[in-house]
């Protein structure tokens, strides 16, 4: 099988499925043909299609009826597209003067199109930031990432402080509703109470409660404070 291909090789369709498959992966699991095809709005059988030429270039590793991982090569390809998209994020951000739910779909775009050169200029700008503007760890141009470990805040004990590592959601409205009060990446939450049966979850902050949906405090990831 062919390794090592030079990005000009890829489409653009075959980054943002390597990319889509590390997502789906992270937890080690293998990305299966719906949940690829959900994820990228897509009809499974163009989904099998992609798969197919993926793996015969290496980039993936396909178990028949059980999904996909992405190869040493695929990652290596995938964490470079992670790397761009944040980052891009992150200067938009600090340079540019867009918030935090506007730069998803512009990073989408620009993923594909700007030279490794442009983005580490971007990095040394910035000063090689090791996170997006949600928290998301960015990685080295290496390929070396740093997961972060963290907890939804609905899995915090009341009682306990914790501080939000990251905001799992790429929905403008709900990154616009949080950024309201102020619940950003580096902040220190307290949990007051949280509701049997999935119920709403109240929190202290900045000397103020709030009370969040479940849904909505599921997006917000914790770690402790001493993490």
């Amino acid at each position: 099988m062919t390794t090592d291909l030079p990005r000009e090789s890829l489409t653009r369709s075959a980054e943002d499925y390597l990319k889509t498959i590390y997502r789906l992966t992270l937890g080690g699991s293998l990305a299966g043909t719906t949940e690829l095809a959900l994820a990228l709005d897509l009809a499974p059988a163009s989904v099998s299609g992609m798969v197919k030429r993926l793996a015969e270039q290496g980039l993936v590793d396909h178990e028949p009826y059980r999904g996909v991982t992405l190869s040493a090569e695929g990652r290596r390809v995938a964490l470079r597209m992670v790397r761009r998209h944040r980052m891009i994020e992150a200067y938009l951000v600090g340079f540019l003067g867009y918030t935090w739910d506007t730069v998803h779909e512009e990073a989408e775009r620009l993923e594909h199109a700007v030279s490794d050169t442009l983005i580490e200029r971007m990095a040394r700008a910035l000063g090689d930031p090791r996170v997006d503007p949600h928290g998301d760890p960015i990685p080295s141009a290496d390929g070396d990432i740093a997961e972060l470990v963290s907890v939804p805040l609905t899995d915090i004990p009341p009682g306990e402080t914790a501080i939000i590592r990251q905001v799992n959601t790429g929905q403008a409205d709900r990154l616009r509703y949080l950024a309201g009060y102020g619940l950003t990446p580096g902040t220190s939450v307290t949990v007051l109470e949280r509701q049997p049966f999935d119920g709403p979850v109240t929190i202290a902050h900045d000397g103020s409660h709030h009370v969040l949906g479940v849904e909505l405090a599921r997006v917000l990831l914790c770690s402790r404070p001493d993490v």
